[in-house]
């Protein structure tokens, strides 16, 4: 669908959702060919997702997918540390509207997290707030979150911390 795509996009759609998708791509093709601008479809976002550098095995869109900023949303890819020209993008991390979708980077390999995998989404689901109006553990505000990331530029800035620690 795109040049240069490294894996497939795979979809996981019933014939509605399928329909919904298949209808944005030809709208936007419409649209473009009358210069109007906008929005990537989420089909050819899943696909331009499937041409970064180091991604594995599949660019995939789960039920919920609709247009984003260059991911669309319920676009799922992972990337391989090993490889030095692979990316990290924030746009897949949900980083426009905190909407509660995080990058987490770990020293595990798979084979570390299979026995564990149920103890695992066990732990997360109880941990972590999910749902509207949900909150964390430790109430906030979002002057306190301004200053706390204020505060860790400083550190970066002053030699006392990483810029990977805003991850």
């Amino acid at each position: 669908m795109v040049p240069n795509m490294r894996v497939p996009g795979v979809f996981f759609a019933n014939d509605k959702l399928q329909g919904l998708v298949c209808a944005e791509l030809e709208g936007f093709s419409t649209a473009q060919a009358a210069g109007a601008g906008g929005f990537l479809p989420a089909a050819k976002q899943i696909a331009n997702v499937a041409a970064l550098p180091g991604i594995v095995k599949h660019s995939i869109a789960l039920p919920d997918v609709h247009s984003g900023y260059g991911f669309a949303i319920g676009n799922v890819a992972a990337f391989d540390m090993d490889d030095p020209d692979a990316v990290v993008s924030p746009g897949g991390v949900g980083f426009d509207i905190n909407c509660g979708v995080r990058l987490i980077r770990t020293n595990l390999h798979e084979k570390d997290v299979l026995p564990k995998r149920e103890e695992l989404a066990q732990t997360l689901f109880n941990h972590i707030p999910v749902g509207v109006g949900s909150q964390g553990v430790i109430p906030t505000s979002a002057k306190v979150r301004m200053m706390a990331l204020v505060l860790l530029e400083f550190c970066v800035m002053d030699g006392r911390s990483n810029r990977l620690d805003r991850i």
